[in-house]
């Protein structure tokens, strides 16, 4: 028999995704599903709110309708605001949630929406998703670099206290970001190309030079971007170790990129074949790894020797160092 791995010094770690895909409309049909988050014992999460598919005012939609889910179940929910408020939620029990945009098309190219953003609870952007957009390049698209609007964003980004993030970026883009920032820069929810091929990934040299700027990759759990067909706690722990390998653990973090609602998710697909060419790497089944199987993440780090207060970085204390570094 296996004995399972005994976890109780787990209990005061911040376990934070940050991450996570709900439905993007003004609805409750799965916005309960948070309760498993919650019960499964994380103390924070990101939920996205828009794309750059998506139009501006069904962003603003869904994030009036999250902010108000919280309000309305306040005694199970903590919206973010500060990093007090992360800290508040792990001594009272509570899932503190802040929210997150994947690329910059819901500026509308107006530097002062990135203010606006943030003041409701938007706490890392995306530069591009997948494709160019007026900041920079995308990781699916002949990437020509890095903006000279983008460098106006990526300042008034820092000004307000927003994390860039590079995850669907292209490799180009993302390099350029980190060489402009002069802070820290994460990948929300990229996996290691090295352990897998795909252009989602990224590359060591993207890996290296975002720990340099103090940030974080998260680890995604979809299975497109793992390997199909294996167990994908498993396969997150390798990426995991990759970065930890190259870099050290105050550098990987987890955003799992779990998708709540599969059938809005395999619509956007087929809509958006140019988003999402099946030749490179998309089109068929795809799976993700449940935020119940955390424990089976940390149980495959714990199996190979990671020292507890490794593990306490990974799963959620690396992102809060982030946002201690730059949120206003």
């Amino acid at each position: 028999m296996i004995k399972t791995p005994e976890r109780s010094w787990l209990a005061d770690a911040i376990i934070w995704d940050n991450h996570a895909c709900m439905p993007l409309r003004p609805d409750d049909r799965f916005l309960p599903q948070l309760e498993r988050c919650r019960a499964a014992g994380q103390t924070a999460i990101t939920l996205n709110i828009g794309f750059d598919l998506t139009r501006f005012d069904d962003n603003i939609r869904v994030l009036a309708h999250f902010r108000n889910f919280i309000d309305r179940h306040s005694d199970r929910y903590i919206l973010i605001r500060t990093v007090e408020d992360i800290l508040a939620a792990k001594r009272s029990g509570k899932l503190a949630i802040c929210f997150d945009l994947e690329g910059t098309r819901a500026l509308g190219d107006q530097l002062s929406m990135v203010e606006f953003f943030y003041d409701l609870g938007v706490r890392w952007m995306l530069m591009a998703y997948n494709l160019n957009n007026s900041v920079g390049g995308g990781c699916q698209d002949e990437d020509r670099g890095l903006t000279p609007f983008g460098r106006a964003v990526l300042d008034e980004m820092r000004r307000v206290g927003m994390v860039p993030c590079c995850s669907h970026t292209g490799w180009r883009t993302a390099m350029e970001v980190m060489e402009h920032v002069g802070g820290p820069v994460i990948f929300s929810h990229s996996n290691c190309h090295a352990v897998y091929v795909h252009p989602r990934n990224i590359p060591d040299e993207l890996i290296k030079a975002c720990a340099a700027t103090g940030g974080v990759v998260g680890i995604n759990g979809d299975s497109a971007f793992l390997q199909p067909d294996r167990d994908l706690a498993q396969e997150m722990f390798r990426h995991i170790d990759h970065v930890v390998q190259m870099v050290g653990p105050d550098h990987v973090g987890l955003g799992l990129d779990y998708v709540y609602d599969m059938s809005e998710f395999d619509d956007f697909i087929g809509a958006h074949p140019d988003t999402w060419p099946p030749e490179k790497g998309y089109g068929g089944p795809v799976t993700f790894l449940e935020p119940e199987r955390i424990p089976a993440v940390v149980d495959a780090m714990v199996a190979h020797g990671y020292p507890q207060e490794a593990v306490r970085k990974i799963v959620g204390a690396n992102h809060l160092r982030v946002a201690s570094a730059v949120w206003k």
